[in-house]
């Protein structure tokens, strides 16, 4: 394997590895948890399905409610460091 694989091919590698598992794992989840999707056949029967608080329970899972609690900044300390040189 070491002898066709080059070791700059790695990051590449690793790269696409990375993305198909965020593929796998949303794909993953809009099928299981998804309130739009219907797999059952008891959920495929009905026309219209009144689940207000199954969406809103899924669009408002707890990583996006923990992000709503911080703060819009990539470098908080950097943003800090340049807004308080600043006004001095």
């Amino acid at each position: 394997m070491g002898r066709w694989l080059k070791p700059d091919v790695y990051p590449l590698i690793a790269a696409m590895s990375f993305v198909t598992g965020m593929c796998v794992f949303q794909l993953t989840r809009n099928v299981l948890m998804n309130p739009d999707v219907r797999v059952s056949k008891s959920n495929r029967q009905s026309a219209v399905l009144e689940n207000a608080d199954e969406g809103q329970r899924y669009s408002q899972h707890a990583f996006r409610r923990f992000l709503s609690t911080q703060r819009p900044e990539v470098f908080p300390a950097l943003n800090r460091f340049f807004s308080e040189s600043g006004n001095k």
